[in-house]
This record gives C-alpha cells, structure tokens and sequence, in this order.
C-alpha cells in the first residue's frame, strides 16, 4: 500500500460509520448505504489532490457522499412500504405474493454505526418518511436537522444558495411532520427489551391474548415485500390469529435491535423440533409502552447482516 492510501485510510476510518449512517438515510437500504460509500469514497481517494483544506475533511467526504446518494436516488426511485402503496386489508388475506417491482425500504442493524445516533433520527418511521421528499430537501433536512450543519456549509455541499437551502428546509418538515406519527413517551431500556421479549414470547407460544396485549389501539402490521397490511387492533389481532399463531406451524426467534428500535429475529420452522430458518427480522415501533407499529421485512438474506445464524436448530 503506498502512503498516500495509508493517509487516507486514516482520515477517513473515524468518519466511516456515521456517513455510512448518512447515507441509509437518504436511500432507505443498507445495501445501496453500502454501494453508495464505496462510491463516495472511491471518488474522494481519487479527488483528494483536489482537496485544498478549504474545508474540514467531514464536510468534504459528506459533500460528495450526499451527492453520490442523491444520484442513486434519483437513478433507483424512493424506497417504500406498503401504507405508501394502499390503503390497508380490512380481512386478513391468506393468498399474497410478494411485490418484485416496488424498492422496499429496508432496515438497519444497530451496531457501529448507530452507536452514537440520536434514536429518533434512524427510527424506521423518519427514514420512511424522507422518502417522501425530493432528494434536495431529504438532504437538506437531514444535513440541518440531524447532522448540525448550517445552512451555507449545506449550500456548499449541495451546489446551490442559502435562500434555497431554507425553502427545502421549511417544505421538508412540513412533509415530515406529516407522516411521522406523534411521538409518545419513550419506555426505558429495560422495559423496551421486556415488550421485545413479550411480543417473542408470545408469537413462540402462540399467545394471541399476550400479544394483543402489547398493541396499541391504533397499531399497524406490514410486511415488505407484502402490499397487504392491517391498520387497528381488531385487525391486526384478526391476522395475528390467523397467519403467525394459526397456520405457521412454529416460531423459534432472537431479539435485536434495528434503526435504534427493538426488533425479533423470527425463525419458521415446520415442528417444533424441526430444523428453523429465517422467516423476517421484525422491528418495533414504540409509544408508551406499548408496540404501535410492527414491521415484518420477509427477506432471509437480511440475517447476514444482522450477525445472525443461517438456522435454528
């Protein structure tokens, strides 16, 4: 390895994990978050004569991430889930296949890089709702609000004026505002790995009565790559006891956690001491204490990335 690569490893290693962060922000998968930085800094290690020390080294690697991101965005589309998509089941649908043709959001697997993030910044329900805005004003909502940059390094970055930056600041939050849910109060850690633990619990068990003890009243359950969803506890409650605790033979699961939210690891398996594979990772949404979304991504190739094991014995 020559030196100069030897420098620029060293600069940029402590910001990696934050811009990696950055920019599953702005594309809603950690897949294109992955693709995106190897871009980003790829562009950076070849541009780096052209790095005067104008700026600091964070603000430089985070103007080109930001816009490698919004090139992919605008190439690849937003990100979805199904309440994007329709209004949802008001019976439980037993025949469904899964979308091929839509850009799912995805989730992100705490760790590293989500370490020292403010939660509510990374929660599903916020980067599910930065897919609603067009890539300038997702940028520069995030830019502002999340990562604390002012209004004319954000300018910098995105190639355009002060006056514009604003404009996308004041429309971005009000779309925002708009589509993420009002915030309740935050249970504590142990009582959060508790409703984590119950909602476990009960789908191993098939437990109807002690999961639907854990939702709110105006809680939702989708299930990407899946159009269908169910919106209030009668119906989420129908579903429940027909699908996960009536005809999935049985549940081994493991708790994580994703997008600085509590989240089970589900494993189906045809008996009980039959061999388990992976069936989704489950994030949930909290108010109170109490789960107000459940999120089920159906995708076994996301276990990887989440450090878990191909199979439960």
């Amino acid at each position: 390895m020559r030196t100069d690569d030897a420098e620029f490893d060293r600069l940029v290693e402590p910001l990696r994990r934050e811009l990696h962060a950055h920019c599953y922000r702005l594309l809603g998968s950690a897949h294109d978050a992955d693709d995106a930085l190897q871009d980003a800094l790829l562009r950076a290690w070849r541009g780096m004569e052209r790095f005067e020390g104008r700026s600091s080294m964070r603000t430089w690697l985070y103007t080109i991430a930001t816009r490698t991101c919004l090139d992919i965005a605008a190439a690849r589309g937003k990100r979805a889930l199904p309440m994007d998509l329709g209004p949802s089941s008001e019976q439980v649908v037993f025949e469904h296949a899964p979308l091929t043709e839509v850009a799912w959001l995805g989730p992100y697997p705490d760790g590293p890089e989500t370490r020292y993030e403010r939660r509510e910044a990374i929660e599903l329900a916020f980067v599910a709702a930065l897919q609603h805005l067009p890539g300038n004003q997702r940028a520069a909502l995030v830019l502002f609000d999340v990562l604390g940059f002012s209004a004319a390094e954000i300018a910098s970055i995105m190639d355009t004026s002060v006056a514009a930056v604003n404009s996308a600041l004041q429309r971005a939050r009000a779309i925002v505002a708009e589509k993420v849910p009002l915030p309740g109060g935050r249970p504590d850690d142990t009582r959060t790995r508790e409703i984590a633990a119950g909602f476990a619990s009960a789908l191993e068990r098939g437990d109807a009565d002690a999961l639907v003890a854990l939702l709110t009243e105006d809680v939702t359950w989708s299930m990407p790559p899946l159009a269908q969803w169910y919106s209030g506890i009668e119906a989420v409650a129908g579903f429940a006891a027909e699908i996960p605790l009536g005809r999935c033979p049985s549940w081994h699961t493991e708790i994580v956690t994703a997008n600085g939210q509590p989240a089970v690891a589900c494993y189906l398996g045809e008996s009980a001491d039959a061999v388990h594979t992976p069936w989704s990772i489950t994030v949930l949404s909290l108010r109170d204490d109490r789960i107000r979304d459940i999120t089920s991504f159906l995708d076994a190739d996301l276990f990887a990335r989440f450090g878990l094991p191909p199979a439960k014995p």
